[in-house]
């Protein structure tokens, strides 16, 4: 089954975009997922000059890559954050992506609003005359201690009811976050997984520990299997984060995304 396969640039994180993108490219990549994180990954972002993020387009396009996807996390429960999103969603349809990508609550700056899910759901469907607009899809990420699962954010899907607002299935934050088999809990959301962070993980389950793919612990082999089942063809982002301690360099970083193609050649995936 053909399916996007794609690199989020947070792979390189604490490296420019400048460098990022070619290294992308070497490594056999045609995808990206560009990330737009406040106070993280900033490869690309709003507040940016527009000659700069011309400039970012133009690199893009000469290395024939295909930005289908921000990653644009911002709190969808705090009201006053909408507008910083939309703007994320302006960024998107600057970069023609299909897909914008958000954890439910802050990501990785102080959160400061309160879980309520009826604030949360009238949030979620003043986006979507903006979805609409943008010809986007958002696709909520299994992140956080609340909404860490895809059975937590299924609920809240079948309360919008909209084909443009789906989950984004990071494989490794259900085990990190939520202390679930990501081969167990898809099966409660598969309907309406549309993304997927592939993200592998190793060492103790509550510790920050994501190699590149193969090298940790995930079962891979069983969640191919499944969305192969269930005739599920949603797109797959590669996601490396490594450990606190970090990479000594950026060719640390290449050489654990060529791992991961490897890994995902064995399944003729690339």
């Amino acid at each position: 089954m053909d399916r996007i396969i794609a690199v989020n640039t947070n792979t390189f994180h604490g490296f420019s975009i400048e460098e990022t993108l070619p290294l992308i490219k070497k490594a056999g990549f045609k995808y990206i997922e560009l990330t737009a994180t406040k106070g993280w990954t900033e490869h690309v972002f709003p507040s940016y000059v527009f000659k700069y993020l011309c400039y970012i387009r133009e690199m893009i396009d000469d290395l024939e890559l295909i930005p289908f996807s921000l990653s644009g996390h911002t709190s969808l429960l705090d009201k006053n954050r909408l507008d910083d999103f939309i703007l994320n969603m302006q960024l998107a349809a600057f970069f023609k992506s299909k897909y914008i990508v958000s954890s439910i609550g802050e990501a990785h700056i102080e959160d400061d609003s309160v879980s309520n899910e009826k604030q949360l759901i009238e949030n979620l469907n003043y986006l979507i005359p903006y979805l609409k607009k943008y010809s986007l899809t958002l696709v909520l990420e299994t992140h956080g201690n609340e909404f860490c699962d895809g059975e937590s954010i299924n609920k809240i899907i079948k309360k919008i009811n909209s084909d443009l607002i789906k989950i984004n299935y990071d494989t490794a934050n259900v085990l990190y976050y939520g202390d679930k088999l990501p081969e167990d809990d898809i099966l409660t959301c598969v309907d309406n997984v549309s993304y997927l962070h592939l993200k592998d993980k190793g060492g103790d389950r509550d510790k920050w520990n994501f190699p590149a793919l193969g090298q940790g612990y995930i079962n891979f082999k069983k969640i191919f299997e499944i969305l192969d089942k269930n005739n599920n063809n949603s797109p797959l982002s590669i996601e490396i984060e490594f450990t606190p301690d970090g990479v000594k360099d950026i060719n640390e970083v290449y050489k654990a995304l060529v791992k991961s193609h490897d890994f995902l050649h064995k399944f003729d995936l690339i």
